[in-house]
């Protein structure tokens, strides 16, 4: 039987592309249904707060959750919020309404205030001066 290249290829293209599809159209449902399961945020109001002093960052922590501005940690102009384990996706919500983001690298959540430039591959505590608030203050 003598066939040509090009029609062998047409159809080993034509079986690939079936394939391909009946694979990944369970997936492309799935991803459609997939519902963002994350708590609302004012975007707003996170990008005003990401620019506050750091006094008014612990104030606002402190405020919100009390338990939130206990692990609390200031490195330079800093703040940053550390878990043992993942926390609450309620805590999650008030740290990123508040200007905090996830930091992978560190395993916390900082907030800049207003110091957008603290980058390096080396540890931050090893350069600025860092301090837990809540032991500072009087009893």
């Amino acid at each position: 039987m003598k066939t040509t290249k090009k029609k062998l290829m047409k159809g080993l293209l034509a079986d690939t592309a079936n394939l391909v599809s009946a694979e990944t159209a369970p997936a492309a449902q799935s991803a459609v249904e997939k519902k963002d399961s994350r708590l609302p945020i004012d975007t707003e109001a996170r990008k005003k707060n990401r620019t506050l002093p750091t006094p008014k960052v612990l104030e606002l922590l402190k405020n919100s959750n009390p338990g939130l501005f206990n692990l609390a940690e200031v490195v330079g102009k800093w703040v940053w919020v550390t878990f043992r384990e993942t926390p609450a996706p309620e805590l999650r919500q008030v740290l990123a309404q508040l200007g905090f983001h996830w930091n992978r690298e560190r395993q916390a959540w900082q907030h800049p205030c207003g110091a957008f430039r603290l980058r390096g591959f080396q540890d931050p505590h090893e350069k600025y001066e860092s301090y837990f608030p809540a032991d500072s203050r009087a009893a």
